[in-house]
Order: C-alpha cells, then sequence, then structure tokens
C-alpha cells in the first residue's frame, strides 16, 4: 500500500467516525483500549490504554483515524498499567471469534469472500444454538468482525470470574473435544429374571448435552423410517453397513412395537440400535459443532474489535446484531459503512478483480478504472488496488 493510499483511507476512516455514534463496551473504564495505526513500516499497535487516556470515543477516533480498534475482553484495577501483571485482573468476557479461514472445508484460496462468510454464518448459527440451549446463556452481544468472521461476546452473571481452565472446558464442549459415542453412553445395572449375573442397561441422557443432541437425531431417523412402507423403511436400513434383509425386517417391528422406550432413551430394545446410535453420534459432532478460535475463548486478557468501528483489512463496519437479526444478517450488504456510499472513485489495480459488495457484483479491469467508493475502499483495504490519482 502506498502513501497515497494510506492518507486517503485514514482520512475517510476520520470522516467515518466523525459521523458515527458508537457506544462502548459495558464498564468501559475498566477495560484496556487499544489500536492500530496507518503506518508504512507495517502493523505498528498501541496499546495499554484506559478509558481516561481515551475520553471522548468519538472525538479519540476522528482525531487518530485508526485503522482498526480493540477494547479488552478482561477488566481491571488499572488498564492503562504498562504490563499484564500490573493490571489487576477483575474478571472477563467470555468471548468466542470464528474465522472463516480456520473453518473445515474452507479453502481460502479458491472460495470467494461471499463464499466464506457464509460458512461462517452456518457456524455461528451452530454456536448460538450450543451457548443458547446447551448451556442457558442470554446476555449474548453478535458482531460482524467486519473481515472474516464473528464474535460473540457472553456477559452472563458469574461468567467473568471463570478463569483458563474453565474456559478451556467450555471450548472443549462446543468443539466436542475428547467425546465420543460410548462417553455418552448411560449404563445402569439391572438383574434379570432367572440370570445369575446382572447386565447393563445402556440409555443417552435425553435432557440435555451431547446425549440429548445425538439421541434428537437418531430419533429424527427413527421418525423418518417408522413413516415409510415397510419395504421402502428396510431398504432404508439397509443403506447401512452391517444391516441385512433378515436385521432390517426385525428392525422396522422393533422401531415400531418398542418406540416410546427408544424415545425415553433406551438403547437395548435392539442391538443393532446401538450400532445406529453410534454413526448418528458421529454425525452429530460433524454438524453440530462449532469451530471456533479456541485461544481467544481461553485468554483473559484478549483484545477484541470494538462494535462500530472499521476493519482496516476491508472498510466493513465492525458490526453488532440483534440476536433476533443474525439468520438475515448479510455482512456484504448490511456491514457496509455510510460514508462510502454515493462516491465513485478512481482505483488503480493490477490484476482483474471480482468484487460481491453492497448488493451487487463487480469486475474491476485491471487499470485505472472508477468505481463506487465502498468497492474502492475494500480493494485498497485488501491491498488489492491503490487509490488513483486525483
Amino acid at each position: 500500500m502506498n502513501e497515497r493510499t494510506r492518507r486517503y483511507l485514514r482520512g475517510r476512516f476520520g470522516d467515518h467516525y466523525r459521523g458515527t455514534e458508537l457506544s462502548p463496551p459495558p464498564q468501559p473504564n475498566e477495560r484496556e483500549w487499544g489500536y492500530i495505526t496507518w503506518s508504512s513500516g507495517g502493523t505498528t499497535m498501541i496499546r495499554h490504554h484506559s478509558w481516561m487516556e481515551v475520553g471522548d470515543l468519538r472525538t479519540f477516533l476522528t482525531d487518530e483515524r485508526p485503522r482498526h480498534v480493540y477494547f479488552s475482553a478482561g477488566r481491571y484495577d488499572d488498564p492503562g498499567a504498562g504490563s499484564m501483571s500490573k493490571k489487576g485482573w477483575r474478571g472477563s468476557d467470555l468471548v468466542f471469534d470464528l474465522d472463516a479461514d480456520h473453518l473445515p472445508g474452507v479453502d481460502p484460496d479458491e472460495d470467494s469472500y461471499a463464499e466464506m462468510l457464509a460458512v461462517c454464518k452456518d457456524a455461528l448459527l451452530r454456536l448460538l444454538d450450543l451457548l443458547e440451549t446447551d448451556f442457558d446463556f442470554e446476555d449474548l452481544t453478535v458482531v460482524f468482525s467486519g473481515g472474516r468472521g464473528y464474535h460473540v461476546h457472553v456477559r452472563d452473571d458469574g461468567v467473568d470470574e471463570l478463569d483458563r481452565s474453565h474456559r478451556r472446558e467450555i471450548v472443549d464442549y462446543v468443539m466436542a473435544n475428547d467425546v465420543d459415542f460410548e462417553s455418552l453412553v448411560n449404563r445402569e445395572s439391572v438383574a434379570g429374571l432367572g440370570l445369575k449375573n446382572p447386565t447393563d442397561k445402556r440409555s443417552l441422557d435425553t435432557t440435555g448435552g451431547w446425549g440429548r443432541r445425538v439421541h434428537d437425531r437418531l430419533l429424527a431417523f427413527v421418525d423418518e423410517v417408522r413413516e415409510l412402507p415397510d419395504e421402502e423403511a428396510r431398504e432404508r436400513l439397509q443403506s447401512f453397513e452391517g444391516i441385512g434383509a433378515g436385521r432390517s425386517k426385525k428392525l422396522v417391528e422393533v422401531l415400531d412395537d418398542r418406540y416410546d422406550e427408544l424415545a425415553a432413551g433406551n438403547l437395548d430394545v435392539h442391538p443393532t440400535v446401538v450400532r445406529l446410535a453410534d454413526i448418528f453420534a458421529e454425525e452429530t459432532f460433524a454438524a453440530e459443532t462449532a469451530p471456533i478460535d479456541e485461544p481467544v475463548t481461553t485468554d483473559i486478557n484478549r483484545l477484541i474489535r470494538l462494535p462500530g468501528s472499521l476493519h482496516g483489512g476491508t472498510g466493513l463496519a465492525v458490526t453488532r446484531i440483534p440476536r433476533d437479526q443474525v439468520a438475515e444478517f448479510d455482512p456484504l450488504h448490511d456491514a457496509v459503512p455510510g460514508t462510502f456510499v454515493g462516491n465513485d472513485i478512481e482505483v488503480t489495480v493490477d490484476e482483474p478483480t471480482a468484487v460481491e459488495l453492497g448488493g451487487g457484483s463487480f469486475t474491476v479491469e485491471a487499470g485505472t478504472q472508477t468505481v463506487p467508493e465502498y468497492v474502492g475502499v475494500f480493494l485498497m483495504a485488501r491491498d488489492h488496488a491503490e487509490k488513483g490519482k486525483e
């Protein structure tokens, strides 16, 4: 990025902050503040600022015109102290980060920015389901990072006191680390009539956790099979390895006759049901876990992007999303700052570049081109273009 481009972006970022009202996080005076400048020598982070040093947020951002803006998940006695050991930790928000670059099935070299963000949105919805359903968290702030993913801030009572090890346990649960089917099976020793030795009754917990999730998926499959004519039901069951014609015929009968037991979590209605549950456990882990950036959640001192600020790598706004609007949120439209809408600018690009932004698709050919400003800012911030000469 050349000096002309840096000056232009820094100036327009300042214009954005001049006309934007930003809301600080709770207890802003207890948090560390930091930002990255538009320096020519690379990424320069300025941190260990206190709220007193920041002062009026709009004035500070308008004057400094930073490339990126951060506040700490942690709260401190002295947030402006120059070392973490001197700050005096009070507690931290529980923060989750989803980055499209790190998601399974995403290839940053092959997938478009829009495709990556779509995959990340799916992961976000899974994460929110886990946090709200399995942990019963209520005070969640959902934020588009302005770059390649999403942040979720949890501020329920008691969460801020969790240390790194307890946050690690939450990470392990969300990602189903070290969880397998056998670990979810409850075994109760029961003595059968006429039997000298007790046997284990195997079941899944239907009230919560990964056991409930696996059971829900298994039961949904059973419901599907029971709706089919017998011949189709047997064919459906035979699609699983190890289930032949004879076993499938018996299983169709069992799934009907002993459905209430299976719905209650009992896996011993038929030996093959255990095998099916094992298969659906793997499917559940693959489909319902959330591939979060683990170090972000376990780090009680993490700096995280300020909602309402601009992302210096895209020119998009770090956008707080109301919970009931998450599913409909379109980052390529809803995070385009109004500051950059309604103007055209000239940029110079070395190679043809495709951009999906602001509800439109653009192909910017090599050379000097006139484009909507939000497209130009996006390309310049990503180092795909330089500002054209005035």
